[in-house]
């Protein structure tokens, strides 16, 4: 009867064994999901913090001379561990209404790459890791004067700072679940201050 017993010990054994090799697999990939996940939902709260902090500045700034750099400059600050600066694509700054839509196609968009220089009023410049693609709302046409300032615009502007950034998957997670990261825009708009 003592030999039964261990014979069924050793059966249980085997099976256990079996039942871990069929689990295994899944948790590892729920497991390297959640990090990935993890990893993407800081990345876009980031971004979006990014926008959000970029968007006050350019209220602030208005039509001041370098606002455009010094947005940039904020969206490079911003962009902390993990996620990464380089990794942002573009940033569109745009003219839009009261529902953060663009108007018309009123807005600078900016390349991540290459160089751009602005100059500030008192002289100092500053250059930017970014390159000007379109240039369709400079700096000199935004309207910061409470009253308006004639033409389409007949009040106070409001200014959105779109980030687009590219996520890149970290571990093999991108590869079985295809393509090698995800694109993704973040926009926040916000109403220029007036100046005096």
């Amino acid at each position: 009867m003592h030999k039964r017993f261990r014979g069924f010990a050793r059966g249980e054994r085997g099976q256990a064994m079996v039942e871990m090799a069929m689990v295994l697999p899944l948790l590892l990939f729920l497991i390297v999901a959640t990090i990935e996940f993890s990893l993407l939902l800081n990345a876009r709260n980031t971004v979006s913090f990014a926008s959000r902090d970029a968007s006050m500045l350019a209220a602030e700034g208005g039509s001041r001379a370098g606002t455009d750099c010094v947005i940039l400059q904020q969206v490079e600050r911003d962009l902390v561990a993990p996620a990464s600066a380089i990794k942002v694509n573009q940033v569109k700054i745009y003219w839009s209404d009261q529902n953060g839509d663009e108007i018309g196609s009123n807005h600078n968009l900016y390349t991540r790459g290459g160089t751009f220089t602005c100059t500030y009023g008192d002289g100092t410049s500053v250059t930017v890791p970014y390159t000007l693609t379109y240039a369709g709302y400079i700096e000199n046409v935004r309207c910061d004067v409470l009253a308006g300032c004639g033409g389409a615009h007949t009040q106070l502007d409001n200014i959105g700072v779109e980030v687009q950034y590219v996520h890149r998957w970290l571990t093999a997670f991108g590869r079985v679940t295809g393509g090698t990261g995800l694109t993704f825009n973040v926009a926040t708009t916000t109403r220029v201050e007036p100046q005096l």
